[in-house]
């Protein structure tokens, strides 16, 4: 799905609430081109989306005292993510988009 990655260390060292904005990012993208019929733009995003939620369980907030809750609420967001998306479930996709906004949002303020 072309040739983007991601720089692993500038991801490590990002805010924990950049990284989860960043993923509502695509979030918000793969549901808004699966909504618009755009296959090839959908799949991109949700492949993106996928690796910022890998990169952040893998490499984030490894010193956080509450990590395993981080990594309980990131995998199940995953979990969401890929099955709502694999069923065109738009209504999920919105609720996860809006979840993940809370993020930017907190970022803006």
């Amino acid at each position: 799905m072309g040739n983007w990655t991601i720089d692993v260390e500038r991801w490590a060292a990002m805010p924990l609430m950049e990284q989860m904005a960043n993923i509502g990012s695509e979030v918000g993208r793969a549901g808004k081109w699966l909504g618009k019929d755009k296959l090839q733009l959908a799949e991109s995003a949700f492949c993106r989306g996928l690796e910022l939620i890998d990169a952040t369980i893998r490499f984030g907030r490894g010193n956080m005292a509450s990590r395993s809750c981080l990594l309980e609420e990131l995998c199940r967001a995953r979990d969401l993510f890929s099955d709502s998306f694999l069923k065109r479930d738009y209504d999920e996709l919105a609720y996860l988009e809006k979840y993940f906004g809370q993020f930017a949002s907190a970022i803006r303020r």
